[in-house]
């Protein structure tokens, strides 16, 4: 089976361009596909989990992948469904941020087999401005990019000259690619149809040579939320920002109507399974989640890691215990001396955004200090609360956080 039939199968298609031909491309042998990924922030995230997942079932197939490191477009940052213009990074938190992600894409791709891990900075940080303008800017229209929906929507909240060089920039990364490794897919989110689309055509016009776009759905829940966001924020691949117990529980707590079509995405378990795992009702859909949450927890921390973390539920819904495994905050004893406010420690734990959520989360009956209910606002945690040394603060049914002492 081509990954073409694996992609639609497992969900990975919304739109291609020039699909007879592609298709006709990769029966008749191996190709070169690329993913471009900006080094905006020191880790990823759950949103970038198909992308990542995508390369991988390529890579798998014996296809050859490239990531493709932003550190060169992300100095400008991608309008694509953004509201305002994205921070402005130097090259140096750049650099940072993409040896903070390299390891994270290595739990999904082999850079020491067939696989290449490329910053586009290589080619656009020395860039002959006017070169550049002959050379790529005569191939755009201003009248075509403004009728992309990317463009239309921040016009109205205002687009920057910057920002709208960025599709030119990206269709030239593509072009480099094809140049340089004969690269012929670009892979991308469905946002990123309208910058494919301009590298596709580009490498079309300029060198004649076959080059094909492919997009993912833009991922939403069973309720219709965006995916990866939690109360606390976006569920970072890093540990230091999401513990393995926290990424753990993001799964298995996910709707029940989306368990099939989670493991179809982000899990390798063959079709089969994850269709034998989707038919299951009741109660029996926790040990769906179970999986689905090992599996993935297994492919960003490890095997050993995602176990600690399952065993740290199972320690909380099954019995009420405690475990070390669960996010705990470290308290000096001075702090209890006069007690520290119940909604302070709901917000300085994480489980808050502030004390008026915690207020409001009390209204609601779900703050809980070591299983208890607690309805009283003045409420002040002492080291009475701390037994044998720890305090079990709960946020509704199923968000933990642990106070120890130093």
């Amino acid at each position: 089976m081509t990954f073409l039939k694996t992609f639609e199968e497992r969900g990975f298609f919304k739109q291609t361009t020039h699909p007879e031909e592609l298709k006709n491309r990769v029966e008749s042998g191996r190709i070169c596909a690329y993913i471009g990924f900006d080094p905006t922030a020191d880790s990823l995230h759950v949103g970038h989990l198909i992308p990542l997942m995508g390369l991988a079932h390529l890579q798998r197939s014996g296809q050859r992948v490239i990531a493709l490191m932003g550190g060169g477009t992300a100095m400008i940052g991608d309008p694509s469904g953004k509201t305002e213009m994205r921070k402005m990074l130097t090259e140096q938190q750049l650099e940072a941020n993409v040896v903070k992600i390299k390891p994270q894409m290595e739990r999904f791709l082999d850079f020491e087999g067939d696989s290449e891990l490329i910053n586009n900075s290589e080619w656009l940080r020395n860039l002959n401005y006017i070169d550049f303008l002959r050379d790529i800017g005569r191939h755009f229209s201003v009248n075509r990019m403004l009728s992309f929906e990317t463009y239309k929507a921040r016009l109205e909240t205002g687009l920057s000259f910057l920002e709208f060089n960025y599709q030119l920039l990206q269709a030239y990364d593509f072009l480099e690619l094809n140049k340089r490794y004969d690269c012929v897919l670009q892979m991308g989110g469905d946002d990123q149809w309208a910058n494919i689309l301009a590298g596709v055509g580009l490498i079309r016009r300029v060198h004649q040579n076959e080059a094909f776009g492919w997009t993912y759905p833009l991922l939403t829940t069973a309720s219709g939320r965006k995916m990866g966001k939690t109360e606390k924020g976006a569920v970072w691949l890093d540990p230091e920002k999401t513990s393995p117990y926290e990424y753990y529980q993001y799964w298995i707590n996910c709707e029940d109507a989306d368990v099939e079509k989670f493991l179809t995405l982000f899990t390798f378990l063959p079709m089969d399974e994850v269709q034998s795992l989707g038919r299951l009702q009741g109660a029996e859909i926790r040990e769906a989640k179970s999986r689905l949450a090992l599996e993935t927890a297994s492919l960003i921390h490890g095997k050993e890691e995602a176990l600690k973390a399952e065993k740290a539920a199972k320690s909380l819904f099954g019995d009420g215990g405690e475990s070390e495994d669960i996010p705990s905050t470290q308290l000096d004893a001075i702090l209890l001396q006069d007690g520290m406010g119940i909604f302070d420690a709901f917000r300085k734990s994480g489980l808050c955004k502030s004390n008026g959520e915690a207020r409001r989360l009390m209204n609601q009956g779900g703050l809980y200090l070591n299983n208890e209910v607690v309805s009283d606002p003045d409420y002040r945690i002492t080291a009475q609360d701390l037994l044998e040394g720890t305090a079990l603060l709960r946020a509704g049914k199923k968000r933990y956080h642990r106070l120890t002492l130093q």
